[in-house]
């Protein structure tokens, strides 16, 4: 009954500071303005909506989803996002759990009521509330089909139909064919190559339009020096001052995807740790998309309940967890001075200020290279091809028999 009272203590907060500075919620009239091309065959690229002319950025396959907003009106529909973002986040917080061995002692109604309480003030999840994203969704989606056993059937099929809504969990395919999951690898394929046919088969004229120019339109999507966007991009072009790095971002993109996918495939085979392969892929996604806005990063919700998982008893531990959680927490960018172009022009101290995420993935990378740099209690021992967790449980036991 305590944890259900801070949720809607939460939900009563997030209402009251609704009265005083209302919500934009301009996402949830983008989807609806899709569903409503997709559904009477208009123009699905060719209109804006909201104050701030917002294009459609979507696939096909994504505006046919959004079909049913169009029966509610846009105030009952922005209750409802709210109202189902909640639901979202508490099976976001259920799913992390799981994926991060906790059992079922320590995932209780009460603290997934209570995590979700707190969670929803967390910087990328209170933005997916204020702009009525899909965020929380995609990221259930693709936590939920990845935490599955290997050989589950389908693994794979519900990341490429996420895929087929926004490409970046695309990249999860290149983490299960790097560690040698090759059927559900292809499964994401496959899942994605549905999605699009269904948008093509629903929207035709749309899908040639969109897989052919939309989706190499950047700038369609929004400016990339603007603070809001917390990828790799959107750090390198404020601290050069370039609005167009060019090959001074792609580049280090290029260098970040691949010592993301290794850091993944390497925590995989030498600890064990599917869960943590997992938040490289998606840390790695997020730093090497041309644009990840802030609200993008929902991923930090998995990332602390992973933390929080294996702080017992380590006192260094329980502060990383604190800080990690402070950073999403704090809201630094927003704090610095951004009103037009100011992005650019921030001098070197507030560069940190003005990328915690980007800044905060890359240590995170870093961070799980040094920590697997040989196999655990195997000084110098390079990770061979023996399934991770069959090996961490050899050496397990090995240590038990001692």
């Amino acid at each position: 009954m305590l944890a259900a009272a801070l949720l809607m203590a939460s939900l009563a907060g997030l209402w009251m500071l609704y009265q005083v500075q209302p919500l934009p919620m301009s996402d949830i009239a983008v989807y609806r303005a899709e569903g409503q091309a997709a559904s009477a065959g208009g123009d699905l690229y060719g209109f804006t909506v909201t104050k701030w002319a917002l294009p459609a950025t979507y696939p096909p396959f994504a505006a046919v989803l959004f079909i049913p907003t169009t029966w509610l009106s846009l105030g009952t529909l922005q209750v409802v996002a709210v109202l189902v973002n909640a639901v979202f986040l508490a099976l976001l917080v259920h799913l992390s759990c799981k994926a991060a061995g906790l059992g079922k002692a320590d995932r209780t109604a009460p603290v997934i009521l209570a995590a979700t309480a707190l969670g929803l003030w967390l910087e990328p999840v209170f933005q997916t509330f204020v702009f009525g994203q899909v965020n929380l969704a995609l990221t259930c989606l693709v936590l939920w089909d990845l935490s599955r056993p290997d050989g589950a059937r389908l693994k794979g099929f519900a990341t490429g139909i996420a895929a087929g809504i926004k490409l970046t969990p695309a990249l999860f395919a290149v983490y299960l064919l790097v560690t040698g999951r090759v059927k559900a690898a292809f499964t994401v394929l496959g899942g994605f190559l549905v999605s699009a046919l269904l948008g093509w088969l629903v929207l035709p004229a749309a899908s040639i339009e969109f897989w052919t120019q939309r989706m190499f339109e950047t700038g369609r999507v929004g400016k990339v020096w603007i603070i809001d966007n917390q990828s790799l991009q959107g750090l390198i072009t404020r601290v050069l001052h370039e609005p167009e790095p060019g090959l001074l971002w792609a580049v280090p993109a290029l260098l970040t995807a691949a010592a993301g996918l290794y850091a993944a495939r390497r925590v995989y085979l030498r600890r064990g740790l599917d869960s943590w392969g997992v938040l490289c892929t998606a840390v790695t996604a997020l730093l090497v998309s041309p644009i990840s806005w802030s609200h993008h990063w929902v991923w930090c919700v998995p990332l602390l309940v992973a933390l929080a998982a294996r702080t017992r008893r380590r006192a260094s531990r329980r502060a990383l967890l604190a800080a990690v959680t402070l950073a999403f927490t704090a809201r630094t960018m927003w704090m610095i001075p951004h009103t037009g172009d100011l992005d650019l022009y921030f001098s070197w101290w507030q560069q940190p200020f003005a990328a915690p995420y980007p800044v905060l993935g890359l240590a995170l990378l870093a961070a799980v290279f040094w920590w697997t740099r040989q196999l655990p209690g195997v000084s110098g021992a390079p990770g061979g091809r023996l399934p991770a967790p069959r090996l961490e449980q050899q050496l397990s036991s090995g240590s038990r028999a001692g």
